[in-house]
């Protein structure tokens, strides 16, 4: 049996790759690798090791992200963050204007978000003993 040693990205159709560049670069903080390889296309943007690669839509008026809760399709992206990220997360949305809803799911808590594309994005921490 072979093993899989992590998730290394998840293609993401995107209406403009440099502006869902900067926005996954100025809102989450990830840095774009490997430009010069492909060109780049697709634009690949990591968090550590964990990456995305964002592809252009093939036309210029593409089709909406699909209903996430009754599609067989990606429900949402989660990047995990420590407490304090998690925190500041939500302070630098609000202040950005991005909404987000927060859930309690009794072992991690989270925050929902959408991405230019209407990609629903989650922001997870499993430091909730910390959480006041």
């Amino acid at each position: 049996m072979f093993r899989i040693k992590q998730i290394d990205h998840v293609a993401l159709t995107v209406k403009d790759v440099e502006r869902a560049v900067a926005w996954y670069r100025d809102v989450l903080g990830l840095e774009r690798r490997h430009e010069e390889v492909w060109g780049g296309v697709p634009a690949m943007m990591f968090a550590g090791e964990t990456g995305i690669a964002l592809f252009p839509a093939e036309s210029s008026d593409p089709a909406p992200a699909p209903e996430h809760s009754n599609a067989t399709v990606m429900r949402h992206l989660a990047f995990q963050v420590d407490r304090r990220n998690f925190d500041r997360a939500q302070i630098e949305f609000s202040a950005r204007g991005i909404p987000f809803t927060f859930e309690d799911h009794d072992i991690a808590q989270s925050i929902y978000f959408q991405d230019l594309d209407g990609y629903e994005i989650e922001l997870t921490t499993y430091e909730v003993d910390e959480a006041a």
